[in-house]
């Protein structure tokens, strides 16, 4: 039914950002999602010292959504 992943491993796009670390001062901001104890959430981390400076909610189910979230009610 499912076709076995061609890429030994999975890999999200992350996006780089300006801006220092509060943490450790290194300039490796990048923001991508993820899914954590409160759900699919985008977060801007830092690559060093995986401090986050930022988080920001996303859909309830990440990347997907149904056709119904785009009606108007």
């Amino acid at each position: 039914m499912f076709q076995r992943p061609e890429s030994r491993y999975v890999r999200v796009e992350r996006k780089a950002v300006t801006g220092v670390c509060a943490e450790c001062g290194a300039s490796a901001l990048c923001q991508y999602p993820v899914i954590s104890e409160h759900g699919w959430e985008v977060v801007t981390k830092c690559q060093e010292c995986l401090c986050s400076r930022d988080r920001e909610p996303w859909g309830r189910l990440g990347p997907f959504t149904f056709v119904t979230d785009g009606l108007a009610s």
